[in-house]
């Protein structure tokens, strides 16, 4: 492979994402922000060739363009599509997310919304008046998606399989100790209640230690049901992460709760983002009751690690 070549395959990309209001491209951009791209959406105009000149975010870009807004022109997006090929140094793509005027209508009447270019009328109106505006942009789309037969899951799957790395879809896990004495963290989409295990906390020894500490882990993990219960869970996590990916999920948040936050909760949490991580999820760690200590309490805990 020669330099240039090379040169070509890591140009930083910007996708361009327009289209009628009823869609689907929120959903689009909400879609590529998940696989990764920083997405700016209703971007005026008159601030694109700023943004073009601007230093590299260090990941793929997804901008929305709106006819809603105030500065929206037809000649003035023909302009900027036209362009495009004036940045040698950036992947630039012209995303159209089109829908039929009879489902937009039914969209609108299911939802009771009223048609942004038509606030005061009916929405057939304002859709005519959208599509119209949208004609010349439609025609020189690098990309058209037709949502009119698509569900917000077909869209997802589409964007996914156009635009994920090497076609993969992601869903981030997020894993949570937490002191039921200071209620449930915001987010979870389930919790689990660890207070049944073995309590170090009534270790003299152990004590200023925290689940994270080797001591603490293995007095958890000595509690009877502690193997069949870490067992039962990580197979039904398991089970089910495959099946939020594909309903389209881009996030999965498990907590594991016990009296205070500090053994129990953190050694489960610690053990089970070692198992999924092994199982080849991405997971990322939050102990809640742990972040909460101040300086002098987290220097202390970890000379006593050390």
């Amino acid at each position: 492979m020669t330099e240039s070549s090379l040169t070509q395959t890591v140009l930083p990309r910007i996708v361009l994402v327009t289209g009628p209001s009823g869609a689907g491209r929120s959903t689009t951009l909400n879609v590529l922000e998940d696989l990764g791209f920083e997405a700016i959406d209703n971007l005026p105009l008159s601030l694109f060739p700023t943004l073009m000149t601007s230093p590299p975010a260090g990941r793929p870009l997804a901008l929305g363009f709106d006819p809603r807004n105030r500065d929206f022109s037809t000649n003035t997006m023909i302009d900027i599509i036209e362009g495009l090929g004036t940045y040698p140094d950036v992947s630039t793509e012209v995303l159209y997310v089109d829908c039929s005027r009879d489902v937009l209508l039914r969209r609108f009447s299911e939802t009771r919304r009223r048609h942004p270019l038509a606030p005061g009328d009916s929405p057939d109106k304002g859709i005519a008046r959208e599509l119209d505006l949208l004609v010349p942009v439609r025609a020189r789309a690098d990309i058209l998606i037709d949502t009119s037969e698509m569900s917000p899951h077909d869209l997802r799957a589409e964007i996914e399989r156009l635009f994920a790395p090497d076609g993969q879809r992601n869903l981030a896990v997020t894993l949570n100790s937490f002191s039921f004495k200071r209620g449930l963290p915001r987010g979870m989409d389930m919790v689990l209640d660890v207070r049944f295990m073995r309590n170090p906390h009534w270790e003299p020894s152990l004590r200023a230690f925290d689940g994270r500490d080797a001591p603490v882990a293995a007095h958890v993990m000595a509690d009877p049901l502690a193997p069949e219960f870490l067992k039962r869970v990580t197979e039904m996590v398991l089970m089910l992460l495959p099946a939020y990916r594909s309903e389209g999920k881009a996030h999965f948040a498990l907590g594991f709760g016990c009296s205070g936050g500090q053994h129990r909760s953190v050694a489960v949490t610690e053990y089970m983002a070692k198992a999924l991580a092994e199982a080849g999820w991405q997971v990322s760690i939050r102990h809640r009751e742990l972040e909460r200590k101040g300086p002098s309490d987290s220097a202390l805990a970890h000379g006593l690690r050390e």
